[in-house]
């Protein structure tokens, strides 16, 4: 790692600074490599530490570096390829599901969910119960994402009242397979992981996170909605030509383009 000359640069400093950085990281540390500490890397560059900061969490955004508890800041490993997108048309839990449910409650869902939830549903209330399904998702050992997947009661009017812990998951899940999964849609936006989601995969809270939010239309209305958290730095998201999403290894564009 070599000083630079940030002052007569003409973008911000800290982003120039995360560019010499990204540089480094290629040539000069292996994964899983413990960079020096803040005081050392912002004297060697000549940056101030809030700088320095910018910058490093820019290339946490980025996938490239992991702040780890107890350990420091480290050379992250290249991102996982999982694929995200709809499995054919199938509702959640289908077959070639990968995710593995971990938990079922009844409780009102958030309000930008409730407001989801309303479409094509008259008399629905935003404090109505819904069956709330968290699920989480594995690859390569490590926790990708979790997500929590929110069903109304009248989309399984077929429920039985009392059921144990460990089934209710299950014929939530039975009950939707029953019905004609007639759409689905999608949006992805950037966020930071709230305490229970940071908990699942094992990231601090607040850490940057990919929010999935999909809807399943069945007979002209919402039937339920499912909201994944991907975390940033292990995910990559992109569409392809079907509007399916899926997480691609950061390495695939280099190995495009050569």
């Amino acid at each position: 790692m070599g000083t630079t000359q940030l002052e007569a640069a003409q973008e911000p400093k800290y982003w120039h600074l995360r560019t010499v950085l990204a540089e480094a990281l290629d040539s000069e540390f292996a994964v899983g490599e413990v960079l020096p500490n803040e005081r050392d890397l912002a004297a060697r560059f000549g940056v101030a530490r809030a700088t320095l900061r910018q910058a490093l969490e820019q290339l946490e955004l980025e996938g490239r570096l992991q702040r780890r508890r107890g350990v420091g800041t480290t050379v992250a490993p290249p991102r996982i390829g999982v694929p995200v997108g709809p499995a054919e048309g199938n509702w959640p839990g289908a077959g070639n599901d990968t995710w593995r449910t971990i938990g079922c409650v009844e409780a009102p869902a958030p309000a930008a969910v409730a407001s989801l939830l309303n479409e094509g549903r008259p008399g629905y209330c935003a404090t109505d119960m819904v069956h709330t399904i968290r699920r989480v998702r594995m690859s390569h050992g490590q926790p990708v994402a979790t997500e929590l997947l929110y069903v109304p009661r009248d989309s399984v009017p077929g429920l039985p009242e009392l059921l144990p812990p460990t089934a209710h998951p299950r014929a939530v899940l039975r009950e939707l397979h029953r019905l004609e999964l007639e759409s689905e849609d999608r949006t992805v936006e950037l966020g930071s992981a709230r305490a229970e989601d940071a908990k699942q995969l094992e990231r601090l809270p607040g850490a940057p996170v990919l929010v999935v939010t999909t809807r399943y239309v069945t007979g002209g209305r919402v039937g339920a909605v499912a909201v994944a958290t991907y975390r940033a730095d292990t995910c990559r998201l992109t569409f392809g030509d079907t509007g399916a999403v899926e997480i691609t290894h950061h390495d695939d564009e280099r190995r495009q383009a050569s």
